[in-house]
Formats: C-alpha cells, sequence, structure tokens
C-alpha cells in the first residue's frame, strides 16, 4: 500500500494498512469505538472486579482439593504469561501445572528468564522439546505458502498440549495472560488472507501436504471442535484470564518482574521467541507492510498508558534496525537447512491468498459463545 495514502485514526494508531478499518466522520475508527462502548465499561481498567476475583480463586482451589494442581498455566517466557505466573504463584496461592514449550526457537535471554522465575519461585515448570526435525519441516512449508501467520507450527503447538494436558489431568481451569491493559486491539484479521485459525488440524495439515512435508508423528495436535467447543462447553474447562481482574500495566508488570526476578525485558511483545521475532520484527514488516506495533500501542492508547504522540514516535523507527534483521535472516535460513537465497526467494515470491481446507466454523461458535457469555473481551476486526 501507498504509505502517502495510508490513513491513521485520530485517537489511537490503527491504520488502513488493516483493510477492514472504518474510520467516521472525525477520523476515529471503529476500534476505538468498540473499546469505548463494550470493553471499557466492564474492564474499568482493573477496579471494582475484587468480589469476582475472590469467588473466581476459591473456585479454582477448591476444583484442586486432593490433587496436585489446581490449575494449568502455559509459560512462554513472555512479559504476560510470566507476570500471571508470578501472580498465580505468590499473590493468589495457586498451585498451576506450569508447563512450557521449546520448539527449538527459544532465545537465549528467554532460557535465562525462566531458569529465574523458576528458582526464586520454588516450583517446578515443565518443559516440552518438540521434535526439531518436525518442527523445521513445518516451518519451511508455512514459508513457502507464502502468508502472513508463519508461526502457525509451533502456535497450534501450544495450544494442542494446553488441551491434553487439561483433560489428562483432569484439570478444570486454564489460566492465560490475555489482558486488555495491554493487548485489547487483536492482529487485524485483514492481514491473515488465506490463514485459518492456528488451532486447528485440519488448516494445519493442509498447508504440510500441499506445501511438501510429511505430516509429522511425534507432533501434539488438537482440533477447533474440541478446543472450542469439547472442552469448554461438554467437559467444563474454563479458560479464564485474571489478570483483567486487577489494575494493571505494561511498566508495572516489567518492573516488577525485573525487581522480583531479573527478569530481562524484550523490547517488544513477542521477541521472546527467535521466529515469531523474525517474522513480526523484519519479515512481515518488509514483505507485506504490516507492523503489528499499530495494534500494541493502541491498545496503550486507549488505555491511557502511552500518548497518541508517544504511540506515533515510537513508529517512526522500524521494530528491528536492518542490521539485526538481517542478520536474524542468515540465521533462520541456516536453522532451517536452506540457503539464503531459498529464504529470499519465499520472501520476494507473490502473495496470491489458497485456499485451506479447516474447520472456522467450529472457532467462530466458540468466539461467538464466548462473546456472548462475556468470557471475551478482546477486540477482534
Amino acid at each position: 500500500m501507498d504509505k502517502e495514502k495510508i490513513k491513521v485514526c485520530k485517537h489511537c494508531v490503527m491504520d488502513t494498512t488493516d483493510t477492514n478499518l472504518v474510520l467516521d466522520e472525525n477520523g476515529v475508527c471503529d476500534r476505538c469505538r468498540d473499546f469505548e462502548e463494550r470493553v471499557l465499561p466492564w474492564w474499568n481498567h482493573g477496579k471494582g472486579h475484587e468480589e469476582e476475583l475472590s469467588k473466581l480463586l476459591n473456585e479454582i482451589k477448591k476444583s484442586g482439593e486432593g490433587k496436585q494442581y489446581d490449575c494449568l498455566l502455559g509459560l512462554s517466557g513472555g512479559l504476560d504469561s510470566s507476570y500471571m505466573t508470578h501472580m498465580a504463584v505468590t499473590e493468589w496461592g495457586l498451585r498451576p501445572y506450569i508447563f512450557h514449550i521449546d520448539a527449538g526457537w527459544d532465545l537465549p535471554v528467554t532460557v535465562e528468564n525462566l531458569k529465574k522465575m523458576e528458582a526464586k519461585m520454588g516450583v517446578e515448570f515443565h518443559y516440552y522439546k518438540m521434535d526439531w526435525d518436525e518442527m523445521r519441516q513445518m516451518q519451511l512449508a508455512f514459508f513457502k505458502a507464502g502468508f502472513a501467520g508463519l508461526d502457525a507450527p509451533q502456535d497450534h503447538a501450544f495450544i494442542a498440549l494446553v488441551d491434553h494436558i487439561a483433560d489428562k489431568m483432569g484439570i478444570k481451569y486454564i489460566l492465560n495472560g490475555f489482558n486488555v491493559a495491554t493487548e485489547a486491539v487483536s492482529d487485524p484479521v485483514s492481514w491473515f488472507k488465506g490463514c485459518g485459525p492456528t488451532a486447528d488440524k485440519v488448516y494445519i495439515k493442509d498447508v504440510l501436504s500441499k506445501n511438501g512435508c510429511p505430516i509429522p508423528k511425534h507432533y501434539i495436535w488438537t482440533s477447533g471442535f474440541r478446543h472450542k467447543v469439547v472442552l469448554p462447553y461438554i467437559k467444563g474447562v474454563k479458560t479464564i484470564q485474571p489478570l483483567n481482574l486487577i489494575p494493571l500495566t505494561r511498566q508495572q508488570m516489567i518492573d516488577t518482574m525485573h525487581e522480583v526476578y531479573g527478569y530481562e525485558s524484550y523490547g517488544q511483545k513477542h521477541f521472546e521467541d527467535e521466529i515469531t521475532k523474525f517474522v513480526e520484527g523484519y519479515w512481515n514488516v518488509k514483505r507485506f507492510g504490516h507492523d503489528i506495533r499499530i495494534a500494541w500501542l493502541s491498545s496503550l492508547v486507549m488505555t491511557g498508558e502511552k500518548t497518541r504522540k508517544e504511540a506515533l514516535k515510537e513508529l517512526q523507527n522500524p521494530p528491528l534496525s536492518e542490521e539485526e534483521g538481517q542478520k536474524m535472516f542468515k540465521d533462520i535460513a541456516k536453522k532451517l537447512q536452506i540457503s539464503e537465497q531459498e529464504l529470499q526467494h519465499y520472501f520476494e515470491m507473490p502473495f496470491v491468498p489458497r485456499k485451506y481446507r479447516s474447520n472456522r466454523w467450529a472457532f467462530n461458535i466458540g468466539i461467538k459463545l464466548f462473546q456472548a457469555l462475556g468470557l471475551d473481551h478482546r477486540i477482534r476486526k
């Protein structure tokens, strides 16, 4: 898209690289209106939820009576899940089964942060190491597919493992680190043309089969119907977002994690993971003109943590320098066991969305039910 033709919301920094964005006569986007009308009245900056949180924590503890664990928590090593782990263990007195997936893309700083947290908390973290050759081939298939949702293989594995552990261990509560304070606005749907739901094995398998990747034997799978319908509505497994029930800011989370654990900040959301850092900080920005920071910074503007002027200033500089991006380009090619020329080919090839099979209907049903029940407060457009 021609940069001169891009329009920016007058209130936040969402722009028309998101082709679904609707600006009103005052230049204010529909995301801002949705936040003011639907999200803010319920959230109220985390205030006024004390009774709700207390009741929820009591329910979780009661569900875990006589069991080793009372809830399940997937720990990526990123700020949100790390802070939620801190709160769950040290402030709320919960006994979560804490697990981390090593899909082959953990950065050294992430590994160190996890070690510091585990040692200081005195609780056991459970590590699941994926078969690297399978992950490498899956990742390569998604590069060949040519669209923006490149880190789907590890994202699916994470969701699938959550489903698997909760079902196998009989855990009825899954703690999710989503919080309105820092991520009220989701990644724009219009940026992911051709992509199916990450948690849908039908979609993932179709991408693999159409791009020369054998179906992995050791990989963990889930499905849209299982994830969005069976677990929550048939087996009664509840996914909850407790960080929305307390006053919270991004800076507060960073300061607390640094002071208590010596936690090192990654600079940007999702930069704890090598492939996601590369895709969101360099690949998608350069290939598609999609800078995911417009959603994250808009969330911070809407919640009052940043001014629009501060957000616009931050967007003047790229997420990664050209030097760091080029270094990561070489590292990714080497890790995928392909030449830099081959990776450059995937970068330059025309984007022609292909139709892949999926069970999107199950996800749509699940999202609508969650929203109707007041369990989904994210702005999804």
